[in-house]
This record gives structure tokens, sequence and C-alpha cells, in this order.
């Protein structure tokens, strides 16, 4: 399938390159006829508030009107991720009551629900199909007796050398020891380090894990948290089931690895130098009468500028050839058909669960008004002026009716280094517009730690971005749960966060009035591999800089 895949996408790859009213519980439901009759008597989810769900739906569109003009689409769940090392190497989950204190008080602050990572590391530990679920069991039980929803992340990387890593939590010990034999298993630079954060993408379908591919591995592991979390899913405690596609759980190459020695704002560096991704550059070469093209050796090292490199220069740079354009094509639908897969699988795996699959993609922002955009092409976003690297990324993850999960969202320009030629707004300006236009949700979370109004003001306005269509997030993630956030002063600014993604309104625990509608999963769609071609840019919506002030 891989080779079909590769030799059907040749001709791509050789084509032309709210105004949120406040209203008492009772207020809005007596204004509003879609909604049902309810009461509070406390937004404290220790004395529940009961809230009925909607008496009926329209059509599935978005309809829910609230007096003033607001409606249920500005209530935006908001979730916190866990932290790192809330279950041990050793696959224990730890201090037990001090975790059950921080979710209750993430409860009473109205809290939707967390994030956990689910790591492939510790699961999988002692070996092939060996899983051992026992932790996460004890944990997801104690998130639900929190009153608290959960989204899982499929964590097939490993934990340290990257930002905010503050634990290091390796791939299983049985799959490093095969690189030991074949270190081209793993991520390979120009230079030959190898980096052991996520299997290389060659290895997908190669069967050197003990007779099983490197994606079987990953179904196996899915397929086996669905047999052991049954109950859970079945309760919908799951909300997000997230899919680990490349480092730090992102669809990227690590081309910004601490450990290859990268500093803010390097360029990183490709990461397609293993002998199995090697070879199949050669072979799609070879097949459009090219041999003599191999992967590039002037792209620089990953703390270079463009300007520094033949490869991204902006007189003459290597990415504005045919060769450049055919590479970065290669190297970025290579991403693409690997994250593809594993969707694919996932989608099996939990097929006819009523629950939602997700990816993540980084909000790689340094370099973007550079010509060549570096720091995207070698993370293997081929994203130029005129040229939506996104676009195709959308396309794919529309196949499996998956949320997109993107980065950065706290980010102002004028924050950052003016050398680097940063551009973290019109960033997200772009990749949301793109989702939305592929009509695919998207979630969002902060890239770095947050505790100040500013911040969480710059979440809020791109969760519910003032734009004609009024398209708005699915919902916001805060990234992520630990002492500093519950520091009283940083805490009280943190509740105040959550009540305005919730629109000023009392927590809500139903879904439906989220706009979130979660049918049983169905299988994903049929493969079209021309999406590869359609990158296109287009015009963006126009976001109106007004943002709401977090008190």
């Amino acid at each position: 399938m891989e080779k079909s895949l590769m030799c059907s996408a040749q001709g791509a790859l050789m084509g032309s390159r709210v105004t949120t009213t406040k209203l008492g519980l009772q207020e809005r439901c007596s204004l509003n006829p879609w909604w049902g009759s309810c009461s509070s008597t406390s937004t404290n989810r220790s004395v529940q508030t009961e809230w009925k769900k909607p008496l009926m739906f329209k059509n599935n569109q978005h309809v829910f009107k609230l007096h003033g003009g607001a409606t249920c689409m500005a209530l935006k769940p908001a979730f916190a991720q866990s932290e790192l090392e809330v279950i041990s190497n050793n696959n224990v989950l730890r201090d037990r009551e001090g975790l059950e204190k921080k979710l209750r008080e993430l409860s009473t602050a109205g809290v939707d629900g967390v994030m956990v990572d689910v790591w492939w590391g510790i699961v999988e530990s002692k070996g092939p199909q060996q899983y051992d679920w026992s932790a996460y069991r004890a944990l997801f039980q104690l998130v639900q007796d929190c009153n608290l929803k959960l989204q899982a992340i499929m964590s097939f990387h490993q934990c340290g050398g990257n930002v905010g890593d503050s634990v290091v939590i390796p791939l299983p010990q049985w799959v490093l020891e095969i690189g030991e034999s074949d270190p081209d298993i793993f991520y390979t630079s120009l230079s030959g380090h190898r980096n052991k954060e996520y299997l290389t993408l060659g290895v997908d379908n190669l069967r050197l894990f003990y007779g099983r591919t490197a994606i079987e591995m990953y179904s196996d592991y899915m397929k086996s948290f669905r047999e052991n979390m049954e109950d859970f899913l079945e309760s919908e405690l799951l909300v997000h089931i997230e899919v680990g596609l490349g480092p730090a759980g992102e669809l990227r190459y690590p081309s910004y690895s601490y450990s290859l020695g990268w500093k803010y704002p390097g360029i990183g560096e490709f990461q397609c130098y293993d002998k199995y991704l090697q070879a199949d550059f050669e072979y799609c070469v070879e097949r459009i009468g090219h041999a003599e093209w191999k992967l590039p050796d002037n792209a620089g090292r990953c703390n270079d500028n463009p300007e520094d490199t033949e490869f991204f220069r902006y007189n003459n740079g290597t990415f504005n050839t045919i060769y450049g354009d055919y590479f970065l094509k290669w190297y970025s639908y290579r991403l693409i058909f690997h994250g593809d897969k594993i969707m694919d699988e996932a989608n099996k795996a939990f097929e006819g669960c009523k629950v939602k699959l997700a990816a993540k993609v980084a909000g790689i922002h340094w370099w973007y008004k550079a010509e060549s955009h570096a720091a995207e092409l070698t993370a293997g976003y081929y994203n130029l002026y005129g040229r939506d690297g996104y676009r195709p990324i959308m396309k794919m993850l529309s196949r499996h009716n998956a949320v997109l999960n993107f980065t950065c969202l706290e980010m102002r320009n004028h924050e950052q280094d003016p050398k680097a030629l940063c551009a973290p707004e019109e960033l997200v300006r772009q990749v949301l517009t793109t989702a939305w236009r592929e009509k695919i949700e998207v979630a969002g979370e902060n890239a770095l730690p947050v505790f100040g109004p500013n911040a969480y003001s710059r979440m809020i306005r791109n969760a519910r971005p003032k734009v004609i269509t009024k398209r708005r997030m699915y919902g916001v993630t805060y990234l992520r749960l630990c002492d500093k956030l519950l520091q009283k002063e940083n805490f009280d600014i943190f509740k105040t966060f959550v009540r305005k993604m919730h629109a000023d309104m009392d927590h809500c625990p139903h879904p439906e009035l989220y706009y979130h509608y979660t049918l049983p999963m169905e299988a994903s769609k049929p493969l079209d591999p021309q999406y590869l071609g359609d990158t296109k840019g287009e015009e963006l919506d126009e976001w109106i800089d007004e943002e709401p002030f977090v008190e």
C-alpha cells in the first residue's frame, strides 16, 4: 500500500507549485425555547447543577440562540493537561491523595476535564504485547470520581527532549534494544544523529519488531486500550482519544530536538537520513527519471538562520527549484501518509465507540515571515506564501472525522524575537481557517506555561475569534496542571479564564450544549490520494483584533 500511495502521488509531487451575555441559569432557560427547564443551587460540582438536556436539535445546525445574540457555540470546554509524571516509570499511580486534591480543585473551578498521556513506554514495557493497564485504570477511575471528563493521548513517543518535559519516559526497552542493532529505526539527521524520541516513519510497514511492523504495534496498543478500558468508554468518561503521530505526540519530524543541540530560534534539520527513508526517496526519484537526485546536503545545521544556508536562502535558494519542490513534497507527503495510516488504525480500533479521535499539529511560528518558512519545512510542513501546506493535513484528518489540536494559542507577535521573523498570530489564523474550510473541528492549547491574564485573553480570543462566519474552536486545553498554577493568585486568574471559556455561564455537564454531538465512531472515508495536490493558498478570514479581557 505504501508504494502504491507514493506512486499515485507522483502527479502531485511533480505538479505546480460572540458577544457573551451574563444571564442566570433560570433566565437562560426561560428565554430560550430550545433549552429545557433547569435549576441550580451552586456552581460547585459537589452540589450538582441540574441541567436538563435540550428538548430538540435542529438538523445538527448551529441554531441554539440565546438572548442578546449569544449562542451555545460560545460555551467552550476547558480542559487541563495532567502532570507528566502522574504514572511512574514502573507503572504505579503516584501520590493518589495529592492528585485527587488537585483534580477536585479543577472540578470546583469549573474545568470540564483533564488530558492524560498514556505512555507506550510504560504500558508495554515488559515485552511485545505484554500490556499492563492497571495504573491507568486507577487513574481513570479517580478522574471519574472527581466528576471530570477525560482526553487520553496514545503517546507513542518518548517523554524528554522537548520544551516542558520535566521527566524522562523512554520508548519500551525492548524497542530500544532493537535499535542498538539497527539504529536506522530512529529518525536520523545528515550528520548521523539518531533521535530516539520516536520511530522513523521509514519502518511503518517493516516487520522489524518481533514479527510486527511499527503500524501494527501502534494498532495493537490501541486495540488493547479499548479492550481494557471498555467500561470507561461505555460510560462516556472519555471524550477524545488523541493519537500520537510523532515527537511530542505531534504530526511532525523531530527537526528541532534538544538532543540535536537545537536552541530557539534555529531552523532545525531535515530528519530523513536513516537507510529506510533514503531508500524510499531513491525509489521515488528513480521512477520519475531523476536517479541523480539525492537528499539535501546544503540545508545547514539546526541552529542556523535561513540565510546561512544554500537551501533556504532568499536568493536562488534550493527550496525554490524543481528539485527542492520535489524533495519537500516527498518529505511532507510521507509524513501525511504516516499520519493517515495510524489514524486509519485508530478508527478501526475505536469504531462504534462514542468518542472522537484527535491529532496534534505543532505551532512552528518562528521564521514564518521568512520567504522559505525554514523551520516549518524541516518539521515537514511544506508551507509557503501561496502554498497552504496545512491543507492536505486537514483533508487527511477530515477523512477520519478527527479533531485538530493546535498549539501556541497564547502567543502574540510583539512578544517574540523580531530577528526570528515570528508570526504566531498569522499562523494560528491560517491553520484554523484552513481547518474550518475543510469542515473539521479545531481544539487548541498553549505552547508554553502561562499564568497571566494577557495570555489567557489571547487564548479566548483564538477560541472565539470575531469573524463574519462566526466560527468557534471545539475547546481549549490548558498546558499544564502544576503546583504553580494552584497558587491562590494564579488559580484565581485561571478560574476566571475557565468561566470566560464558558461564556460567563455555570458549568454545564452536557456536551450537547457545547454543540458537541459525539456519535458512535464510523469507519474512515475512502482514501483519495489526490488531496495531496490541493495546496492552493486562499484568503484568510479577517479577524477583528479585539480581545476579551480576563479580569
